[in-house]
């Protein structure tokens, strides 16, 4: 069995790298973990109740993690999936021992640098790679420091971030085949570069670059150079389409439910905007080269893809929107809300409607 990443060093990376979060005693952080669980219920009420979702499954409750465990959880859901793509990629043609272990170890010291930074910037996830149906994660530290940069009210803030990460949750866990969608696209891209010996070599590359972008922001190398079938890029397409989807859907409920309960959304909402445009050249370059910037777009974009259907055929006529894989949006369709309607509801649905 090939071995693309040594995940035990790569988590040992991540956690000796990783920064300690803020300052709090032991009862402000017992007070954080239990507050982020009671809003972790209320937001599930809310989003529920404006979308009209409800799971169809049953998901275990919200994880409230430190850093560290953030980064291992991801870890585990990585190698969940990777060692055996990696293992389709590679066949029986394995590297030679020596290169094998320190190709590994490479990989695996780069794979932790890069879950280093990032454990100090998510402030939530839905994980879906190491379980079904998936696992919510809130990070503690994180979303205590960010509230405390925005001066923010920490109920307003923590019910906020919540509405965002329990959409995620609703979207795979109200939508039982969308979480085998996702990881069957995964599979996709790899099988389009079947054939091509070199890929594993460019995903070391990929994770090289990442790693190598947090030390070197001038780095102009970007990770879509793993991408090079036009076959992968159909994938990617369907995946970019899909992601701006599921990302913009979560900042239309945020933005819809937000004013109704959270007293102080629009000064959060205004601090928050600031914080994603801001940041240092090497965070600016990190977030270009991990594809935060293309993220930052599909929030926007997606968000008025959201809109613009909504406004057309109400909420119960956007919801059809999960009931297949073919009603999923295509990439061409995220900028032309009618084209959609059209497509899915039929020409007459494309007229505007109360809802």
């Amino acid at each position: 069995m090939a071995q693309f990443v040594d995940w035990d060093l790569a988590a040992a990376t991540a956690g000796a790298l990783g920064k300690s979060g803020p300052r709090v005693s032991y009862a402000e952080a017992t007070d954080v973990v239990v507050d982020l669980r009671r809003l972790t219920e209320e937001a599930a009420g809310h989003v529920a109740d404006y979308t009209g979702l409800r799971s169809q499954v049953t998901h275990p409750p919200v994880r409230v993690v430190d850093r560290r465990d953030w980064a291992a959880a991801n870890i585990a859901g990585l190698r969940e999936v990777i060692t055996p793509l990696v293992n389709r990629l590679s066949g029986d043609k394995r590297p030679g021992p020596l290169t094998e272990a320190i190709g590994s170890r490479l990989t695996g010291m780069q794979a932790g640098t890069v879950l280093a930074y990032l454990s100090g910037r998510v402030l939530g996830q839905y994980e879906v790679f190491s379980a079904d149906p998936g696992q919510l994660l809130l990070v503690a530290p994180n979303i205590v420091e960010v509230e405390r940069k925005l001066e923010a009210n920490p109920r307003d803030f923590r019910l906020w971030v919540c509405l965002h990460e329990v959409t995620h949750r609703t979207q795979f866990t109200s939508v039982p085949w969308m979480r085998a969608y996702f990881l069957g696209e995964v599979n996709a891209f790899v099988d389009a570069a079947q054939g091509n010996e070199h890929l594993l070599e460019r995903l070391r590359r990929g994770v090289a670059t990442l790693s190598d972008a947090i030390k070197d922001p001038e780095s102009r190398t970007s990770v879509l150079d793993i991408v090079q079938t036009p076959a992968q890029r159909a994938v990617l397409d369907r995946l970019t389409a899909l992601m701006t989807l599921l990302e913009g859907h979560a900042e239309f409920v945020m933005d819809g439910v937000g004013p109704q309960v959270i007293p102080s959304v629009e000064r959060i909402r205004a601090g928050f905007n600031r914080r994603r445009e801001a940041g240092n050249p090497l965070e600016k370059a990190i977030r270009r080269l991990l594809g935060v910037d293309v993220k930052m777009r599909q929030y926007a974009e997606g968000r008025k893809f959201v809109h613009g259907v909504v406004d057309r055929v109400g909420m119960d006529g956007f919801n059809k929107i999960f009931s297949s894989p073919l009603t999923l949006p295509r990439l061409n369709e995220l900028g032309d809300p009618d084209a959609w309607v059209a497509r899915v509801h039929g020409p007459a649905g494309a007229t505007p409607t109360a809802g």
